[in-house]
């Protein structure tokens, strides 16, 4: 199933500078691991030693933040958008 995966500025240096990658993957721990595999690199800027996405960044299926579904264990559908969205902080 593909899945269209949104990628920050920071992050295009390992896709190639696209800011749209298609992915494959049944929830979002595959869809991490198949990005490493398109895009070598991106998951450890993504994820921390445990391989849970990294507090900094968020991740959202189709504007809704995994936080609130199953985070990691959301399920994805053929079509589906996922958004990596780096915090932002400030005051």
């Amino acid at each position: 199933m593909a899945v269209k995966v949104l990628i920050p500025t920071p992050l295009q240096k390992f896709t190639n500078n696209q800011a749209t990658i298609e992915c494959n993957g049944g929830n979002i721990d595959e869809l991490i691991d198949s990005l490493e595999i398109n895009c070598p690199g991106i998951k450890s800027r993504i994820c921390d030693d445990t391989g849970k996405p990294r507090r900094f960044l968020n991740l959202y299926v189709n504007s809704e933040d995994i936080r609130f579904l199953d985070n990691t264990d959301t399920a994805l559908s053929d079509g589906d958008e996922v958004s990596i969205v780096p915090a932002v902080a400030g005051g």
